[in-house]
């Protein structure tokens, strides 16, 4: 096939002109190609890349008021236990059609609240968010918009309209209640600052049944604000005997500040973390820490998006997909 002349805009015609087709088998071929033979779709997908045509989808959506975009919020990109959702919610939604914009509200509720505004004005078919949205006037713009959402990472029992998550206050609790069960009574608490971090202490001290020795440095949590709670946290008690933290970063500090003071994990200081992030289980000794299974909570919102996006009922508006603790070397 002739390389295509230069244009500085090349439209779809030039496409169907390249291929010799008409414009509406050309189009057919990009929107539809259910309609169309396979060499057809071959010529024109060989068109396209000749001519370096790109589909504008802004007009097509006018038209069928779809974007084909999903937007999804997340905290920190760079906090590791968000990455297998992410990928997964892509994945899903891209062997549908659609494609999937990242924003990031740094745990910031005004600026969720800003980002959502945007994300409602651009006309997005549907959002999915991390964590609950819990500014009430976004709460009402997404719903006035009828923009299918569902807030993940967490549950609610009157959600905006979908969830996908678990509860961080059964999560607290159950760290607790593994320390107890272990005869560890000197307990404390390395946490972020974050909402869904208190959340999971509030479980854990209701567990405990009064309050422990407590750190909380700023989300997202680091190696070096581990190393520096557990400095803090035997500074206020030398004879603790047990540390939930609340991201395997932060435990992944405290870990590394105990090996430098030449305390030995478990029989001195037993260390739990949260994420089960994938340096977790090659830490020496390997991190205890919490499951949860961040793949399948992106499939099963890309699957609730898909229903909506289809018409369809969703038989599960909300749903738990729970947690484990895996038990390793530092308990």
């Amino acid at each position: 096939m002739p390389q295509a002349p230069a244009s500085k805009s090349v439209t779809l015609h030039d496409v169907a002109r390249q291929a010799g087709v008409s414009l509406i088998t050309a189009s057919r071929a990009l929107s539809n190609p259910g309609m169309v033979s396979e060499a057809t779709i071959a010529r024109v997908r060989e068109a396209v890349a000749v001519t370096g045509y790109i589909p504008n989808l802004l007009a097509g959506g006018l038209k069928s008021r779809k974007s084909l975009m999903v937007a999804a919020l997340v905290p920190n990109i760079a906090v590791q236990q968000f990455l297998p959702t992410v990928k997964a919610l892509t994945d899903a939604l891209d062997a549908a059609g659609y494609q999937l914009i990242l924003g990031q509200t740094g745990y910031d509720h005004a600026r969720e609240e800003a980002l959502l505004a945007t994300m409602i004005s651009r006309r997005t078919d549907g959002i999915v968010v991390t964590g609950l949205i819990h500014s009430q006037t976004a709460r009402d713009q997404l719903r006035r918009a009828g923009i299918p959402v569902v807030e993940t990472w967490d549950l609610s029992d009157r959600p905006v309209d979908m969830a996908v998550g678990f509860s961080h206050l059964k999560v607290g609790s159950a760290i607790a209640g593994y320390f107890l069960g272990q005869g560890r009574r000197r307990l404390a608490i390395a946490t972020g600052d974050d909402q869904r971090a208190a959340v999971r202490r509030e479980g854990f001290l209701s567990t405990v049944g009064h309050d422990v020795p407590t750190v909380v440095v700023p989300a997202p949590s680091s190696l070096e604000y581990g190393r520096k709670a557990l400095a803090d946290l035997l500074a206020q008690a030398p004879d603790i005997e047990a540390i939930y933290c609340s991201s395997d970063q932060l435990a992944q500090g405290v870990m590394i500040e105990a090996h430098a003071r030449g305390l030995r994990m478990p029989q001195d200081l037993a260390i739990c973390g949260f994420g089960d992030a994938d340096f977790a289980a090659h830490m020496n000794p390997p991190l205890t820490t919490v499951h949860v299974d961040g793949a399948q909570i992106g499939e099963l919102a890309a699957r609730q998006l898909l229903a909506r996006f289809r018409g369809e009922p969703v038989p599960e508006p909300v749903i738990d997909v729970g947690f484990r603790i895996i038990e390793r070397g530092t308990t």
